[in-house]
């Protein structure tokens, strides 16, 4: 079995009516599970009820805690969720947290260093501590997929070239690829050459960019793949994404084609969308009407 440690924040997404077990990596891990990957998640929690409740939901779903830290001085994180007329989120993002403190430890880097992939995002890297855990795990990662998560004011185009120049595997969406591209000094707007100059500037030989209702792009071993997006009635996009991300990471990592792989994760990342949360359970079942 292939094995994925996920690596950053883990957290409760509050909306208007109620909150939603959430983060990035999280939402990966449980997702690659669902796919029957060896899931691992390394994050943070409060020595608080907010943290005793993730660690018992995260248990519930059968993933391991035992690389969650429980954080003494550091509240669990909490991100305000407020969406648009047409679903889309836009976050309000508490710092510091428990989950920008995350610590190495000795039994991180064995669990890292045997992963067939280790997946982390820009957003855990606003702060120093888990910073410099994360900088100490890619060292070691054989296989370093970088998820791209541009939240304003919590990043910087610094710290995100060198994630890209250490990253195997990245993934951006529209937005993100254009304006990390224009930050760089290549203005050009035609999407696959955004790709391709990505790819020259750095060692990944798998880039993907989402591109919402219209699919995504995959450059992957030198090849492009393209797919259109399937219809989706949106409820909320949170964790959409991720979905995505987790569904394409986990079929490639199984040796599906670069095609069907791409076209189960834009499937399965329209059927989160329809969904409330950013971790609904989909069945394969449901992935193949759609793609009817």
């Amino acid at each position: 079995m292939k094995q994925v440690v996920c690596f950053g924040e883990v957290l409760w997404d509050i909306f208007p009516d109620e909150k939603k077990l959430g983060g990035a990596p999280l939402n990966v891990a449980l997702r690659m599970k669902s796919w029957g990957i060896d899931s691992q998640i390394i994050s943070s929690v409060g020595n608080d009820a907010l943290g005793q409740e993730i660690i018992s939901r995260i248990k519930e779903q059968g993933l391991d805690t035992k690389y969650i830290q429980i954080n003494k001085k550091f509240d669990t994180g909490i991100i305000t969720v407020t969406l648009d007329q047409h679903g889309s989120a836009s976050y309000e993002i508490n710092h510091p947290v428990s989950w920008d403190k995350i610590e190495l430890q000795p039994e991180y880097k064995k669990l890292v260093s045997t992963s067939d992939a280790f997946v982390f995002g820009s957003l855990v890297a606003r702060d120093s501590v888990s910073e410099n855990c994360l900088l100490n795990l890619l060292k070691i990662a054989p296989h370093a997929v970088f998820d791209v998560n541009l939240r304003v004011p919590h990043y910087s185009i610094d710290d995100i070239k060198l994630y890209m120049s250490q990253s195997n595997f990245i993934k951006f969406n529209d937005e993100e690829i254009e304006e990390i591209c224009n930050a760089l000094g290549y203005k050009n707007n035609n999407m696959k050459e955004q790709v391709q100059f990505i790819a020259n500037k750095t060692n990944a030989h798998t880039i993907c960019v989402t591109l919402g209702k219209d699919g995504a792009i995959l450059f992957h071993k030198g090849v492009f793949h393209t797919q259109k997006g399937y219809p989706a009635q949106v409820v909320d996009s949170v964790g959409a994404g991720d979905s995505f991300l987790g569904t394409l990471l986990s079929l490639l990592l199984q040796e599906k084609s670069p095609g069907e792989s791409l076209a189960k994760a834009c499937a399965m990342g329209a059927l989160v969308a329809q969904e409330k949360g950013a971790n609904p359970i989909i069945t394969e079942a449901m992935l193949s009407d759609l793609m009817k």
